[in-house]
């Protein structure tokens, strides 16, 4: 019984410490991919305009 309360304990506070950063990581993948369809819609438009309206970069 000490034995499986004690590895509860390890993976709780494992957990616990390691929440954080597995929600951040979450949130930057969110927001990489809103990144990545912002730029593909904008290319999309810039295709539909045209070339003179192609940015120079």
């Amino acid at each position: 019984m000490n034995t499986a309360m004690n590895y509860l304990t390890v993976l709780f506070v494992f957990l616990l410490l390691a929440a954080p950063s597995l929600y951040g990581a979450a949130h930057d993948r969110r927001i990489d991919r809103e990144i990545r369809r912002a730029r593909q819609a904008q290319e999309r438009e810039t295709l539909a305009r045209g070339p003179e309206y192609a940015k120079v970069a």
